[in-house]
Protein backbone atom coordinates (compact mmCIF):
# COMPACT_ATOMS: atom_id res chain seq x y z
CA UNK A 1 0.00 0.00 0.00
CA UNK A 2 0.93 3.49 -0.62
CA UNK A 3 0.05 6.75 0.10
CA UNK A 4 -0.89 8.93 -3.24
CA UNK A 5 1.48 11.54 -2.95
CA UNK A 6 4.75 8.75 -3.01
CA UNK A 7 7.44 10.16 -4.79
CA UNK A 8 7.93 8.03 -8.10
CA UNK A 9 11.38 7.63 -7.45
CA UNK A 10 10.72 5.37 -3.58
CA UNK A 11 8.10 3.52 -5.88
CA UNK A 12 10.80 2.35 -8.54
CA UNK A 13 13.14 1.57 -5.75
CA UNK A 14 10.34 -0.48 -4.14
CA UNK A 15 9.92 -2.26 -7.69
CA UNK A 16 13.60 -2.26 -8.86
CA UNK A 17 15.17 -3.27 -5.68
CA UNK A 18 13.03 -5.14 -2.85
CA UNK A 19 10.90 -6.89 -6.21
CA UNK A 20 13.95 -7.24 -8.28
CA UNK A 21 11.82 -6.31 -11.30
CA UNK A 22 14.13 -5.57 -14.12
CA UNK A 23 13.27 -2.01 -16.09
CA UNK A 24 11.26 -2.63 -18.89
CA UNK A 25 12.37 -2.20 -22.43
CA UNK A 26 8.56 -0.91 -22.49
CA UNK A 27 5.77 0.35 -20.77
CA UNK A 28 2.04 -0.66 -22.21
CA UNK A 29 -0.37 1.30 -20.22
CA UNK A 30 -3.85 0.05 -20.04
CA UNK A 31 -6.84 2.38 -20.10
CA UNK A 32 -10.50 1.47 -20.66
CA UNK A 33 -14.32 0.63 -19.05
CA UNK A 34 -13.97 -0.35 -15.38
CA UNK A 35 -17.81 -1.57 -15.54
CA UNK A 36 -17.67 -5.26 -17.39
CA UNK A 37 -18.23 -5.21 -21.01
CA UNK A 38 -18.00 -7.91 -23.76
CA UNK A 39 -15.27 -8.06 -27.01
CA UNK A 40 -16.79 -9.37 -29.77
CA UNK A 41 -14.45 -13.08 -29.93
CA UNK A 42 -12.62 -11.97 -33.35
CA UNK A 43 -11.27 -8.15 -31.34
CA UNK A 44 -10.75 -10.22 -27.94
CA UNK A 45 -8.71 -12.85 -29.61
CA UNK A 46 -6.53 -9.75 -31.48
CA UNK A 47 -6.35 -8.01 -28.67
CA UNK A 48 -5.16 -11.03 -26.24
CA UNK A 49 -2.59 -12.59 -28.34
CA UNK A 50 -1.27 -9.17 -29.87
CA UNK A 51 -0.54 -7.60 -26.27
CA UNK A 52 1.25 -11.17 -24.86
CA UNK A 53 2.93 -11.29 -28.16
CA UNK A 54 4.20 -7.17 -27.65
CA UNK A 55 4.75 -7.99 -23.82
CA UNK A 56 7.12 -11.13 -24.03
CA UNK A 57 8.83 -10.09 -27.44
CA UNK A 58 9.81 -6.69 -26.41
CA UNK A 59 10.38 -7.46 -22.02
CA UNK A 60 7.39 -4.81 -21.66
CA UNK A 61 5.45 -4.22 -18.09
CA UNK A 62 1.89 -4.15 -18.70
CA UNK A 63 0.31 -1.30 -16.20
CA UNK A 64 -3.68 -1.75 -15.77
CA UNK A 65 -5.65 -0.72 -12.28
CA UNK A 66 -5.27 -3.95 -11.27
CA UNK A 67 -9.04 -5.22 -10.21
CA UNK A 68 -10.70 -7.86 -11.72
CA UNK A 69 -13.70 -5.74 -14.11
CA UNK A 70 -13.62 -4.41 -17.20
CA UNK A 71 -10.63 -4.08 -19.34
CA UNK A 72 -8.95 -5.17 -16.85
CA UNK A 73 -10.28 -8.48 -16.98
CA UNK A 74 -9.64 -9.09 -20.48
CA UNK A 75 -6.26 -8.44 -19.86
CA UNK A 76 -6.80 -11.26 -17.14
CA UNK A 77 -8.06 -13.69 -19.87
CA UNK A 78 -5.56 -12.79 -21.95
CA UNK A 79 -2.94 -13.38 -19.19
CA UNK A 80 -4.77 -16.46 -18.21
CA UNK A 81 -4.86 -18.29 -21.72
CA UNK A 82 -1.08 -18.27 -21.68
CA UNK A 83 1.14 -21.52 -20.93
CA UNK A 84 2.45 -21.31 -17.90
CA UNK A 85 5.82 -20.77 -19.07
CA UNK A 86 5.12 -17.38 -21.72
CA UNK A 87 3.03 -16.32 -18.60
CA UNK A 88 6.05 -16.23 -16.15
CA UNK A 89 8.05 -13.55 -18.30
CA UNK A 90 5.22 -11.67 -18.18
CA UNK A 91 5.07 -8.57 -15.41
CA UNK A 92 1.83 -6.90 -15.02
CA UNK A 93 1.24 -4.73 -12.55
CA UNK A 94 -1.82 -3.40 -10.73
CA UNK A 95 -2.15 0.28 -9.81
CA UNK A 96 -5.68 0.31 -7.69
CA UNK A 97 -6.99 2.61 -5.37
CA UNK A 98 -6.80 0.92 -1.56
CA UNK A 99 -10.34 2.13 -0.91
CA UNK A 100 -12.49 0.26 -3.63
CA UNK A 101 -10.35 -3.13 -3.26
CA UNK A 102 -12.62 -6.32 -1.59
CA UNK A 103 -11.53 -7.56 1.37
CA UNK A 104 -8.00 -5.31 1.90
CA UNK A 105 -7.87 -5.85 5.24
CA UNK A 106 -6.88 -9.40 4.68
CA UNK A 107 -3.57 -7.58 3.21
CA UNK A 108 -2.80 -5.89 5.69
CA UNK A 109 0.74 -7.05 7.75
CA UNK A 110 4.88 -6.59 6.84
CA UNK A 111 7.14 -9.26 5.98
CA UNK A 112 4.04 -11.91 6.07
CA UNK A 113 2.04 -13.83 3.52
CA UNK A 114 -1.24 -13.12 3.46
CA UNK A 115 -4.04 -15.45 0.97
CA UNK A 116 -6.46 -13.39 -0.87
CA UNK A 117 -9.84 -13.90 -1.88
CA UNK A 118 -10.49 -13.44 -5.58
CA UNK A 119 -14.07 -14.58 -5.61
CA UNK A 120 -15.99 -11.28 -5.58
CA UNK A 121 -19.81 -11.34 -3.51
CA UNK A 122 -22.22 -10.11 -5.97
CA UNK A 123 -23.72 -7.65 -3.68
CA UNK A 124 -20.65 -6.15 -3.26
CA UNK A 125 -19.77 -2.28 -4.49
CA UNK A 126 -15.84 -3.29 -4.00
CA UNK A 127 -14.11 -5.15 -6.75
CA UNK A 128 -11.38 -7.98 -6.26
CA UNK A 129 -7.77 -7.67 -7.42
CA UNK A 130 -7.30 -9.24 -10.37
CA UNK A 131 -5.40 -12.97 -10.06
CA UNK A 132 -3.59 -13.08 -13.05
CA UNK A 133 -1.09 -10.04 -12.40
CA UNK A 134 2.48 -10.47 -10.47
CA UNK A 135 2.77 -7.08 -8.78
CA UNK A 136 0.45 -4.35 -7.15
CA UNK A 137 0.83 -0.85 -5.65
CA UNK A 138 -2.56 0.36 -3.97
CA UNK A 139 -3.13 4.04 -3.84
CA UNK A 140 -4.40 5.04 -0.21
CA UNK A 141 -6.02 8.49 0.04
CA UNK A 142 -8.32 7.97 2.32
CA UNK A 143 -11.92 7.42 0.34
CA UNK A 144 -13.55 4.39 0.16
CA UNK A 145 -15.75 2.57 -2.77
CA UNK A 146 -14.26 5.72 -5.10
CA UNK A 147 -11.47 5.52 -7.94
CA UNK A 148 -9.34 8.17 -8.65
CA UNK A 149 -6.84 8.22 -5.67
CA UNK A 150 -4.24 6.38 -8.12
CA UNK A 151 -4.77 8.54 -11.31
CA UNK A 152 -2.35 10.86 -10.42
CA UNK A 153 0.27 8.04 -8.74
CA UNK A 154 0.20 5.92 -11.92
CA UNK A 155 0.89 8.91 -14.17
CA UNK A 156 4.00 10.34 -12.10
CA UNK A 157 5.47 6.38 -12.14
CA UNK A 158 5.26 5.73 -15.64
CA UNK A 159 6.68 9.36 -16.63
CA UNK A 160 9.24 8.32 -14.02
CA UNK A 161 10.01 4.70 -15.77
CA UNK A 162 10.16 6.53 -19.31
CA UNK A 163 12.90 8.97 -18.07
CA UNK A 164 15.06 5.95 -16.81
CA UNK A 165 18.36 4.88 -19.42
CA UNK A 166 17.29 1.65 -20.55
CA UNK A 167 20.57 2.43 -23.25
CA UNK A 168 23.29 4.49 -21.30
CA UNK A 169 25.36 4.78 -24.55
CA UNK A 170 22.79 6.52 -26.57
CA UNK A 171 20.52 7.88 -23.60
CA UNK A 172 17.44 6.22 -24.43
CA UNK A 173 14.74 5.79 -22.12
CA UNK A 174 11.88 3.93 -21.73
CA UNK A 175 9.32 4.13 -24.66
CA UNK A 176 5.63 4.17 -22.94
CA UNK A 177 2.68 3.47 -25.06
CA UNK A 178 -1.00 4.18 -23.84
CA UNK A 179 -3.92 1.39 -24.98
CA UNK A 180 -7.40 2.45 -25.18
CA UNK A 181 -10.23 -0.32 -25.00
CA UNK A 182 -13.36 0.71 -24.64
CA UNK A 183 -13.90 3.31 -21.77
CA UNK A 184 -16.05 6.37 -20.73
CA UNK A 185 -15.57 10.54 -21.14
CA UNK A 186 -12.16 10.34 -18.74
CA UNK A 187 -10.72 7.95 -21.09
CA UNK A 188 -10.81 10.92 -23.82
CA UNK A 189 -8.84 13.01 -21.33
CA UNK A 190 -6.57 10.35 -20.54
CA UNK A 191 -5.36 10.02 -24.26
CA UNK A 192 -5.28 13.88 -24.60
CA UNK A 193 -3.00 14.10 -21.62
CA UNK A 194 -0.77 10.99 -23.11
CA UNK A 195 -0.67 12.94 -26.70
CA UNK A 196 0.33 16.65 -24.92
CA UNK A 197 3.20 14.55 -22.35
CA UNK A 198 6.62 15.72 -23.23
CA UNK A 199 7.72 13.65 -25.13
CA UNK A 200 4.26 12.47 -26.14
CA UNK A 201 2.73 9.49 -25.19
CA UNK A 202 2.02 7.22 -28.47
CA UNK A 203 -2.05 6.07 -28.19
CA UNK A 204 -3.52 2.42 -29.62
CA UNK A 205 -7.27 2.68 -29.98
CA UNK A 206 -8.83 -0.79 -30.29
CA UNK A 207 -11.79 0.36 -32.54
CA UNK A 208 -14.77 -1.84 -31.82
CA UNK A 209 -14.50 -2.34 -28.28
CA UNK A 210 -16.78 0.10 -28.06
CA UNK A 211 -17.47 3.70 -26.30
CA UNK A 212 -14.69 6.48 -26.21
CA UNK A 213 -12.26 3.67 -28.16
CA UNK A 214 -14.94 3.52 -31.07
CA UNK A 215 -15.38 7.42 -31.11
CA UNK A 216 -11.67 7.98 -31.28
CA UNK A 217 -11.29 5.51 -34.13
CA UNK A 218 -14.12 7.18 -35.73
CA UNK A 219 -12.75 11.11 -35.17
CA UNK A 220 -9.39 9.31 -36.64
CA UNK A 221 -10.56 7.57 -39.74
CA UNK A 222 -12.68 11.37 -41.14
CA UNK A 223 -10.71 13.79 -39.30
CA UNK A 224 -8.20 16.15 -41.32
CA UNK A 225 -4.47 16.93 -39.99
CA UNK A 226 -4.41 19.45 -37.17
CA UNK A 227 -8.17 17.98 -36.32
CA UNK A 228 -10.10 19.33 -39.33
CA UNK A 229 -13.97 17.61 -40.11
CA UNK A 230 -16.08 18.50 -42.48
CA UNK A 231 -19.84 19.57 -41.00
CA UNK A 232 -21.40 16.44 -41.62
CA UNK A 233 -19.14 14.52 -39.43
CA UNK A 234 -19.01 17.12 -37.18
CA UNK A 235 -22.92 16.62 -36.52
CA UNK A 236 -23.04 12.91 -36.57
CA UNK A 237 -19.72 12.87 -34.03
CA UNK A 238 -21.97 15.15 -31.77
CA UNK A 239 -25.07 12.66 -32.06
CA UNK A 240 -23.01 9.54 -31.26
CA UNK A 241 -21.31 11.50 -28.12
CA UNK A 242 -24.76 12.33 -26.79
CA UNK A 243 -25.81 8.58 -27.18
CA UNK A 244 -23.03 6.66 -26.29
CA UNK A 245 -22.55 8.58 -22.55
CA UNK A 246 -26.04 9.82 -22.28
CA UNK A 247 -24.89 13.43 -21.91
CA UNK A 248 -26.55 16.80 -22.70
CA UNK A 249 -25.35 18.93 -25.46
CA UNK A 250 -23.39 21.17 -24.07
CA UNK A 251 -21.33 17.69 -22.38
CA UNK A 252 -21.47 16.25 -25.85
CA UNK A 253 -19.88 19.65 -27.10
CA UNK A 254 -17.33 19.82 -24.23
CA UNK A 255 -16.10 16.06 -25.06
CA UNK A 256 -16.15 17.02 -28.97
CA UNK A 257 -13.49 19.68 -28.39
CA UNK A 258 -11.37 17.00 -26.29
CA UNK A 259 -11.44 14.43 -29.44
CA UNK A 260 -10.99 17.10 -31.89
CA UNK A 261 -7.78 18.17 -29.86
CA UNK A 262 -6.63 14.82 -29.40
CA UNK A 263 -7.17 14.80 -33.27
CA UNK A 264 -3.98 17.54 -33.93
CA UNK A 265 -1.65 15.11 -33.13
CA UNK A 266 -3.39 12.23 -34.67
CA UNK A 267 -0.48 10.98 -36.32
CA UNK A 268 0.52 9.61 -32.69
CA UNK A 269 -2.91 8.04 -32.91
CA UNK A 270 -2.64 4.17 -34.52
CA UNK A 271 -6.01 2.50 -34.59
CA UNK A 272 -6.29 -1.28 -34.32
CA UNK A 273 -9.02 -3.33 -35.87
CA UNK A 274 -10.31 -6.96 -35.47
CA UNK A 275 -9.62 -7.75 -39.35
CA UNK A 276 -6.55 -5.85 -39.37
CA UNK A 277 -3.43 -8.08 -40.55
CA UNK A 278 -1.15 -5.67 -38.82
CA UNK A 279 -2.61 -6.53 -34.86
CA UNK A 280 -1.75 -4.95 -31.77
CA UNK A 281 2.05 -6.43 -31.36
CA UNK A 282 3.24 -4.96 -34.21
CA UNK A 283 1.85 -1.95 -33.60
CA UNK A 284 2.87 -2.23 -29.69
CA UNK A 285 6.10 -3.42 -30.79
CA UNK A 286 6.83 -0.42 -33.68
CA UNK A 287 6.33 2.13 -30.53
CA UNK A 288 9.48 0.12 -28.94
CA UNK A 289 11.37 0.51 -32.00
CA UNK A 290 10.68 3.98 -32.92
CA UNK A 291 12.17 4.60 -29.55
CA UNK A 292 15.26 2.46 -29.80
CA UNK A 293 15.71 2.81 -34.09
Amino acid sequence: MSANDTKPEHLLHLMVKEWELELPKLLISIHGGLQNFELQPKLKQVFGKGLIKAAVTTGAWIVTAGVSTGVIRHVGDALQDQPSKSRGRICAIGLAPWGIVENRMELIGKDVTRPYQTMLNPLSKLSVLSSTHTHFILADNGTVGKYGAEVKLRRQLEKYVALQKINTRLGQGVPVVCLIVEGGPNVISIVLESLREDPPVPVVVCDGSGRASDILAFAHKYSKEEGIINEAVRDQLMITLQKTFNSSRTQAQQLFVLVMECMKKKELVSVVEAMLKEGISHVLGSQDGKKNA
